[in-house]
């Protein structure tokens, strides 16, 4: 039991100590880091106490803690991660694993936003590692496993039989995917509703008229290709259309590939008068083909598209547009992964967002 005469006779001890060191000893020169002695000469407190109440222990007033957070915040004082992990064995790092298409798609920014959100009222800390698509997306996963990079791991493009999945639950190491799996196997996630996405925009153009569709659709191997699909075909049985074949270009590819696929289909006479584009860059490459062409947006042609901000909205009001929130993904994911670190059931880390439509549409 804590003997709170002797906690206090320990606290001014620690005082005595921090200030018969002096200003010059407590405060840091330039270029060097707060320690636990900056706040504790700060706010005239023991180290011991700074150090319980940066750990929100039990016995420490509300008062004090929120005195020395305040502190810290305003000095920029970061616990020294390698002193944590020896005394641990934890980092307080969540890795998140992106690959540089979603840079290029703008999911990165809001992602990392709403992830940050989340882990400011906690002890971790975010690390982004970067790969391309093209190389071995296990290897920035392994890399984290065998050096303990990170206490626990966000990916996302995530395949219906991922790997990464596969060695991670094997590890039985904690992360959440942006995206799911068909692996039969249950774990964290937290996915967008591509399936009607797809479906209410084939709903959205037939109602305007259309009747040829076409859909910009996701890299095949990737899960949420498999769902944009299915809601895209099951919108063209029920509602009546025609889906035209636009297979030679997806997501993954740039916009100039786009744009020349999209010219040659829009060449035709009997090509599409409806598009659905699963993504907002690509609606803007598909937008610059059917103009090359001399066809005009909302009168010879429609167009749905997903995408992550507003700025499609703004800038072409004929676009019908359906928002995916990205930042709150990365809110979600946050709170799935810390879950997996403190042990609540993967079952119960599994959220889906869906389709935000504009005023108009």
């Amino acid at each position: 039991m804590y003997n709170r005469s002797k906690g206090r006779r320990g606290d001014r001890q620690g005082m005595d100590k921090t200030m018969s060191e002096g200003p010059a000893a407590a405060l840091p020169h330039p270029g060097e880091r707060p320690t636990l002695k900056t706040i504790a000469f700060m706010t005239g407190l023991g180290i011991t106490t700074v150090s319980r109440a940066l750990k929100d222990a039990p016995d420490i007033g509300a008062e004090t803690k929120e005195r020395v957070r305040l502190v810290a915040r305003q000095i920029g004082y970061q616990p020294n991660r390698a002193g944590v992990r020896l005394r641990t064995g934890k980092t307080n790092v969540i890795s998140l694993i992106l690959s540089l298409e979603e840079e290029i798609m703008g999911l990165t920014s809001p992602m990392v936003i709403g992830i940050s959100e989340v882990l400011a009222t906690t002890q971790y800390h975010l690390v982004v590692t970067p790969y391309r698509a093209q190389g071995n997306a296990l290897d920035p996963v392994r890399y984290v496993l065998e050096t303990g990079a990170a206490d626990g791991v966000i990916i996302s493009r995530t395949e219906p039989k991922d790997p990464r999945v596969a060695l991670m639950m094997e590890r039985n190491f904690p992360f959440a995917t942006h995206g799911r799996t068909e692996m039969g196997l249950i774990h964290p996630y937290h996915d967008f509703d591509n399936e009607r996405f797809a479906y209410e925009a084939v709903r959205k153009l037939v109602e305007r008229g259309r009747k040829r569709l076409i859909l910009l659709q996701p890299p095949p191997y990737l899960t949420f290709y498999l769902h944009m699909r299915a809601g895209f075909e099951k919108g063209i049985r029920d509602f009546g259309a025609m889906a035209l074949p636009f297979n030679q270009v997806n997501l993954d590819n740039n916009l100039v590939d786009i744009r020349k696929a999209a010219e040659s289909l829009f060449s035709a006479p009997d090509g599409p008068d409806g598009i659905v584009s699963g993504s907002g860059g690509g609606a803007v490459a598909l937008i610059a083909a059917l103009e090359a062409k001399g066809r005009k947006l909302g009168h010879d042609i429609d167009m749905v598209s997903k995408e992550p901000h507003m700025f499609l909205q703004w800038l072409r009001p004929e676009v019908v547009t359906m928002r995916e929130d990205i930042r709150l993904a990365g809110r979600e994911l946050a709170k799935a992964v810390i879950g997996r670190i403190e042990g609540t059931a993967a079952a119960e880390l599994q959220t889906l967002s869906y389709p935000i439509p504009t005023a108009d549409a």
